[in-house]
């Protein structure tokens, strides 16, 4: 039997219409063999849900218009308490450098600004689930 793909949700705020980043990391992530769910969100209750009924190891929120600390913060929160707090939680889009350590204190494992490669992300991806599930 063959190894367990890495399973990804990567969401957006539902009323955010600057997806084109984040529909393309999909499929690059796809071609690398990863399964990929892609949800928009309202709340970041809906994040935490879709997760674990997904079951995946990895969730990649994608921000172009604010509230990056607040949704993140609340997803980590939640995900902690549904004892989901394995799940690796990275942040793509546009963030202030400034706000990037604060992501990192929170516990987002890495931030993905504009232009990051789709080699880098899955590479990181890839590395943190491999020291997860030794």
């Amino acid at each position: 039997m063959g190894e367990k793909k890495i399973r990804i949700l990567l969401t957006i705020a539902r009323f955010d219409g600057h997806d084109r980043g984040v529909r393309q990391l999909a499929r690059k992530l796809r071609d690398f063999g990863m399964e990929v769910i892609f949800t928009r969100f309202v709340l970041p209750r809906d994040v935490v849900t879709s997760a674990i009924q997904e079951d995946v190891d990895v969730v990649g929120i994608s921000f172009s218009v604010g509230g990056h600390k607040s949704i993140t913060s609340e997803t980590i929160k939640g995900l902690r308490e549904s004892k989901r707090g394995d799940i690796l939680v990275i942040v793509g889009g546009v963030v202030p450098d400034d706000d990037v350590p604060e992501l990192i204190r929170m516990g987002v494992g890495k931030t993905f600004g504009p232009g990051s490669s789709a080699a880098d992300i899955t590479q990181y991806i890839k590395d943190h689930v491999a020291s997860v599930r030794e």
